[in-house]
């Protein structure tokens, strides 16, 4: 296993979304399955093998993370119609603050990207749409989840990255369509935030929604 190097959250190391769902992966989960949780024990490396067994994952000795079935539910971040979450999203504080400008989920400079910006709304929420590529797969859809639940937390000024994610997914997101994705703060504890995150269809149905705790780096 190993997470090449355009999936990046900070520039040197993996995208927490994205790596814990190719971890979720290796570790059985599918499209309408139960939810898995994982908790990334160090920043993912980048262009290294990675190998998992019994539920971890480890480079050389070294833990990088864990996975397991959670049996507590996955909340929902409630939803707003696509065209309040693309006026959102048009004040996206990336755009003039980002901790990671070139991170493959909501990275100004990442053309290639997901560009995926995660607007702040009136209640502490934020919301986006997403245009979701081609090649969609359960890795790239926890990739989706990671960043807008982050923003919640990053909106306070500090720089947060993911610690610990669950996710469920009931069906991919067609490619092409464009879907909105919801962020909610839903705790803070010390250098802890607890953030939900949801993905929904172009009808407005839920398909796929995270639990995620970010750990602040400052």
């Amino acid at each position: 296993m190993l997470i090449p190097k355009g999936f990046n959250g900070p520039p040197s190391t993996g995208n927490g979304g994205w790596s814990a769902g190719a971890f979720a992966v290796a570790a059985g989960a599918e499209v309408g399955g139960p939810a898995l949780e994982v908790t990334l024990r160090v920043p993912p490396p980048l262009e290294t093998e990675l190998t998992f067994a019994d539920g971890a994952v480890h480079d050389g000795e070294t833990l990088v993370a864990t996975v397991a079935e959670t049996s507590e539910p996955v909340s929902y971040a409630a939803s707003v119609p696509l065209p309040e979450a693309v006026r959102a999203a048009e004040a996206y504080a990336g755009f003039t603050r980002h901790p990671f400008p070139t991170c493959y989920v909501c990275g100004t400079d990442r053309p290639d990207g997901l560009r995926i910006f995660p607007g702040p709304l009136p209640d502490g929420r934020t919301a986006a749409p997403w245009t979701v590529p081609a090649e969609v797969d359960l890795p790239v859809v926890w990739a989706a989840l990671d960043c807008p639940g982050g923003w919640t937390a990053l909106q306070n000024g500090r720089t947060y990255v993911l610690g610990r994610i669950a996710a469920t997914t009931t069906a991919l997101p067609e490619p092409g369509s464009t879907c909105v994705i919801m962020g909610e703060a839903t705790g803070f504890s010390g250098r802890k935030a607890m953030v939900l995150s949801t993905i929904y269809g172009p009808d407005g149905s839920p398909l796929s929604t995270a639990r995620a705790t970010w750990i602040a780096t400052t």
